[in-house]
């Protein structure tokens, strides 16, 4: 243990899983950083439920609670959670703008495991960051320049320092995950800050898949679409997830949502493909996962939000003589 581990570090140890040799990930062993909620979570889950040793990173413990203010969610709660799913789960509480975190996070991980296969650097945090409807002038400078760390620095300094230990065996895969297709942030993601930081994973994902083949390993950036996350549903929408539906009432184009294990299943078949090194650089949704590894949301469907949105504007931008608007039910 490294002089920077913290107590929550030395005493997140998961239990002993039930074990599943037939499993297509037992024996990997994977780091989900920005693991307490929403993809990040369900990504973890799901790479336990294949079988893989997932550390689960994150700011919010049931000691600490981060500037995102949501105490009802933490990393220890992600890691059982990913246990129960059978694999093993261990949460090690990380901020991951903290170089030394993040070193003492991998450190633990090559000495406890002495390999990482996966990589997923799910880190953000900066919603509440971001001054939705307002030029980049009259943003406040002081927010946006912390949602960018949070969105851009918090992903490289955690690829720098995991990188070496992922490549030290052949086969390894690192997955950016940001919001939208590459095809998709062509278009302005406003306000501009959430631009950068939403454009970025896709930059480096481009780059990683130019410097990882030669270590045998392969880089790739995903998406989900509209992500029915806790805050989605219970801050946005004041709804359930059992009754996500109510809502369409508010807002017609949630029908096209999704939850955030529909991602997660493709990501999980992802990690476990032999040949996933063909999607090396490639920019990847939830629904392209779906279609490519046959997997669905929890209740059968395989809705494409981002092919939704995409007809959706240009509908919009041919104006009356385009015909009836989109149907978001015709794109589960």
């Amino acid at each position: 243990m490294t002089e920077h581990s913290t107590p929550e570090q030395r005493n997140a140890e998961g239990p002993t899983p039930p074990q599943d040799a037939d499993g297509p990930l037992r024996g990997r062993v994977a780091l989900v950083a920005g693991a307490t909620r929403g993809a990040g979570r369900a990504t973890a889950v799901e790479l336990g439920r294949a079988g893989a040793t997932v550390y689960a990173t994150g700011r919010t413990t049931r000691r600490h609670v981060s500037e995102v203010g949501r105490a009802t969610e933490t990393i220890e709660e992600t890691a059982e959670l990913v246990t129960a799913a059978g694999g093993t789960g261990i949460a090690v509480p990380t901020d991951h703008l903290d170089p030394a975190q993040v070193e003492a996070t991998v450190a633990r991980i090559e000495r406890e495991q002495g390999r990482l296969d996966v990589l997923v650097n799910d880190i953000w945090g900066g919603d509440h960051l971001i001054g939705w409807g307002r030029p980049m002038w009259e943003h406040d400078l002081r927010d946006g320049l912390r949602a960018l760390r949070l969105g851009v620095e918090t992903h490289l300094v955690t690829s720098h320092y995991a990188i070496p230990l992922l490549i030290r065996q052949p086969g390894g895969l690192v997955v950016e995950v940001t919001d939208g297709t590459a095809e998709y942030n062509r278009r302005y993601r406003e306000p501009l800050y959430y631009d950068l930081a939403k454009s970025a994973p896709l930059r480096i994902a481009r780059g990683l898949a130019r410097e990882l083949p030669a270590h045998g390993a392969t880089a790739v950036v995903v998406t989900p679409g509209w992500l029915r996350s806790e805050a989605m549903l219970d801050t946005h929408f004041k709804v359930t997830e059992d009754g996500w539906r109510e809502g369409t009432r508010q807002n017609p184009d949630f029908a096209v949502s999704e939850t955030p294990r529909y991602l997660a299943r493709g990501l999980a078949a992802l990690a476990a493909d032999p040949e996933r090194a063909r999607f090396n650089g490639r920019s990847l949704s939830s629904a392209s996962l779906a279609r490519e590894y046959g997997v669905t949301d929890t209740d059968g469907s395989q809705p494409d939000a981002w092919a939704y949105l995409l007809d959706l504007h240009a509908h919009e931008e041919a104006g009356e003589e385009a015909g009836p608007r989109p149907d978001p039910e015709e794109y589960r």
